[in-house]
């Protein structure tokens, strides 16, 4: 009984030890990929950092249950999907470069473009046609050209 307790905890400190290596590395890159949906300045973020926090804890959560998925792309696609449901907080931007987009909008930039995700990909992590993609992802850049 002893020894396979010992073992299980062997294995517990192993993930948590990956988890936080993977943590370390990504979180960085998560950071300023909430931070450009939430639109809040880089230095005052809470939202952003809400939002990768309850992330990170989702991929945590499910680390044993991975099985060759990356790690990056669980995390990112389920900070999409949080930010999508809580999108009615964010609808006002905070003045960051895509204030004037609209959430659905500022992630289909975000994915496609910041993080260079295949358009077929993010249109099925938000559950949109692939064309709607492609019409709002043109539509933002103009505007966003616009602006500057």
């Amino acid at each position: 009984m002893r020894e396979s307790n010992h073992g299980h905890h062997d294995e517990n400190a192993a993930r948590t030890r990956e988890f936080h290596a993977f943590a370390a590395g990504a979180s960085g890159r998560l950071l300023q990929v909430a931070t450009l949906l939430t639109t809040e300045p880089a230095h005052r973020n809470p939202l952003a950092q809400d939002l990768l926090t309850a992330s990170l804890a989702h991929t945590y959560a499910h680390w044993d249950r991975l099985r060759g998925e990356d790690p990056y792309e669980v995390t990112r696609a389920d900070l999409a999907a949080r930010f999508a449901r809580t999108a009615w907080r964010h609808h006002r931007g905070r003045g960051g470069v895509l204030s004037a987009l609209t959430p659905q909008e500022r992630l289909v930039v975000v994915l496609r473009l910041h993080e260079g995700v295949p358009e077929e990909r993010t249109a099925a992590l938000l559950g949109l046609p692939e064309e709607r993609v492609r019409a709002v992802c043109a539509r933002s850049v103009s505007a966003l050209r616009a602006a500057s």
